[in-house]
Order: structure tokens, then C-alpha cells, then sequence
């Protein structure tokens, strides 16, 4: 894919118990591709979404703005996957964003997750997710189910393939091991790609990346014959 002309910065969340790292090969070809990135780590297992929205996610949207300088209209897209997707909507809840640009989820629990519901309350499930990924269950007063439609442009990319069995036997089919497909849907997207992939590792797939470049530049993902 050629490099876009006019430089523009992406900002990528991770998931949870997850790092940086995880969305590193995501970042590198969002670098080739032109873009400006902030792969924005942040504590997933150690707060609330509410604080690791309002400090986090609002920290790297400073940071590209900061890097945009006088170009205020550029505009800030986004790239999360699982609980990042979370944080994001919860973000912009409560901030308003004149230069957001198109976001792309990847696995978002969009409306919670039945392992939360089954393990929630163990002390061993609450010591490893911390309240954050505690919050991520089904229930209509859960993190996810109190913020409401998108109004900004998204597209959802999701997994129907699981390799974990106990996880999966837990969440309705379809589903990518931790999250159901109906759950990942939400109202207001654009466009939704349901993938032959599991939950864990899809932000690497190559055919991902390129389909999260192209909704980037395009506001839809790509059909055969379009790269």
C-alpha cells in the first residue's frame, strides 16, 4: 500500500493483561503506511475503565495532538483491540474530539463477555483482570452496556474461531473464545468483518492489518478485487 500523503496519527490500545507490544506489528504498518502512531500502554489489570479512559486514553490523544502542532484539523484515528475498544467508547463518552478521524475495534467485548459472568466473582479471576476486566460482563449496568451507539465512524472486525474450549463453551456461538460475535456488534458501525481467527492474536494477521489500513483510509473494509 503507498504511503498516504498527508500525515495523520493513529492511536493504538491494546487489550487487556496485554502490552504495548502486542500491537507493535499493527504499529509498524500503520508507520509504513504514513500514519504518525502512539501505542499507548496503559495498566489494564490495576484500574477502572473509567480512570484508565480518563488518563490514558486522553494522554495519547494529547500526544497526537501535541504532534500534530498547528495542523488542529488533522485528524486522530484509532486501532484497539478487546477491552481497548472499551476505553475508547468510554473516552468518548466524555470528551469531544473535533478532529476524530475513523476507528477500527478489533474483538471488542461491545457488549460484555459470559466469562465474566461465570468467573467474576472468584478471587483468582478478579486478582488476574483487576476491575476493569471485571466490569466486562453482560449485565446491563456493565462498563460496556452503559455507553451507548457510535457516532463516529467504526468498523468491527471479529473472530468465529476459538482454540480454547473451556473459554468458548462459556460464550454463544459464534465466537472467538472470549467474546461472541453478537456482543462485538454495535450499533451505529459501519461496517462489521467477521474473520476465521481466535481473540488472543488477530491484531497480527497480516490480512487484519491491511483491512484496518484500508477502513483508515476508505471508511469500509475491502471486498475482493479492492487492494
Amino acid at each position: 500500500m503507498a504511503a498516504i500523503k498527508n500525515e495523520e496519527c493513529v492511536i493504538l490500545l491494546h487489550g487487556l493483561a496485554r502490552t504495548a507490544h502486542s500491537m507493535r506489528r499493527m504499529e509498524r504498518a500503520l508507520q509504513k503506511a504514513g500514519y504518525s502512531t502512539c501505542n499507548m500502554g496503559y495498566p489494564s489489570r490495576k484500574y477502572s475503565i473509567e480512570y484508565l479512559a480518563d488518563t490514558y486514553v486522553a494522554r495519547a490523544v494529547d500526544d497526537c495532538r501535541l504532534k500534530a502542532g498547528k495542523k488542529s484539523r488533522q485528524k486522530i484515528h484509532f486501532v484497539t483491540h478487546s477491552m481497548g475498544g472499551i476505553l475508547l467508547r468510554q473516552y468518548l463518552a466524555g470528551h469531544g474530539m473535533d478532529e476524530l478521524g475513523r476507528v477500527v475495534m478489533l474483538a471488542p467485548p461491545n457488549h460484555g463477555s459470559e466469562i465474566v459472568d461465570r468467573l467474576g466473582n472468584s478471587w483468582w479471576f478478579q486478582l488476574f483482570n483487576g476491575p476493569g476486566g471485571c466490569s466486562l460482563g453482560t449485565a446491563a449496568d456493565s462498563a460496556p452496556n452503559r455507553l451507548g451507539p457510535a457516532d463516529f465512524p467504526l468498523g468491527i472486525i471479529t473472530g468465529n474461531r476459538s482454540l480454547d474450549p473451556l473459554f468458548s463453551s462459556m460464550v454463544p456461538k459464534p465466537n472467538d473464545g472470549k467474546v461472541a460475535v453478537a456482543s462485538a456488534r454495535l450499533s451505529g458501525m459501519d461496517d462489521l468483518l467477521v474473520v476465521s481467527y481466535g481473540h488472543t492474536f488477530v491484531m497480527n494477521k497480516s490480512d487484519i492489518i491491511s483491512q484496518c489500513i484500508y477502513f483508515l483510509r476508505n471508511g469500509c473494509f475491502a471486498k475482493p478485487g479492492d487492494y
